[in-house]
C-alpha cells in the first residue's frame, strides 16, 4: 500500500515538476533594444541662439541578439525660456506665455547593436536667454514613453 501511494504521488508530481523546468517550451522573444537620452556633454554646456543641440541617444542592446528590431521613433524638443531652473520645474508647458519650442526631426533607428542615433535641434536665432526644458521620448507601436527631461541653458550671443 505504501508503494502504490508513492507511485501515485510520483505520477501526480512529475508532470508539475516538468512544467517548472528552466527550459522554455517554445520560442522565446528576444529582449528589445532600448534607447535612453542623453550624454552629459549634450546638456552640460551653454548654448547660444543659432547653435545646434545634438542629442546622443544611448543604445542598450540585449545580452543575446536575435529577434526583430523594434520599430521605434525617437523625439526631442526644447521649450523655454524660463528665468530660473525653479520656474522651469514648476511650470507646465502651454501655461506660460512667451514659450517657444524647437523640435528635432523624429529619428527612426534600425535597432542594430552598433547604431548611435542622434537627434539635432537647431536653436532658433530668435531664442531668448534662459533655461529650456529638453524633453525626449520614444514612440513604440503608438505608445509613447517619456525618455526624460533635462535643463539646457541658452545664453546671449557675445
Amino acid at each position: 500500500m505504501n508503494v502504490s501511494r508513492g507511485r501515485l504521488l510520483a505520477c501526480l508530481v512529475m508532470p508539475l515538476l516538468a512544467a517548472c523546468s528552466a527550459e522554455p517550451s517554445g520560442p522565446v522573444a528576444a529582449a528589445p533594444v532600448t534607447y535612453s537620452c542623453c550624454e552629459a556633454r549634450d546638456v552640460d554646456r551653454l548654448y547660444q541662439p543659432g547653435q545646434t543641440l545634438t542629442v546622443h541617444w544611448t543604445v542598450e542592446s540585449p545580452d543575446e541578439p536575435g529577434g526583430t528590431p523594434p520599430q521605434v521613433e525617437l523625439t526631442a524638443r526644447l521649450t523655454g525660456p524660463f528665468a530660473t531652473v525653479g520656474d522651469l520645474k514648476a511650470a507646465t508647458e502651454g501655461t506660460v506665455p512667451g514659450l517657444v519650442t524647437f523640435a528635432a526631426a523624429p529619428v527612426r533607428p534600425s535597432g542594430a547593436p552598433d547604431e548611435r542615433p542622434v537627434s539635432t535641434i537647431v536653436i532658433g536665432q530668435e531664442a531668448k536667454p534662459g533655461y529650456y526644458n529638453l524633453v525626449t521620448s520614444l514612440v513604440d507601436n503608438d505608445n509613447t514613453a517619456s525618455g526624460g527631461e533635462s535643463v539646457v541653458q541658452v545664453v546671449p550671443r557675445p
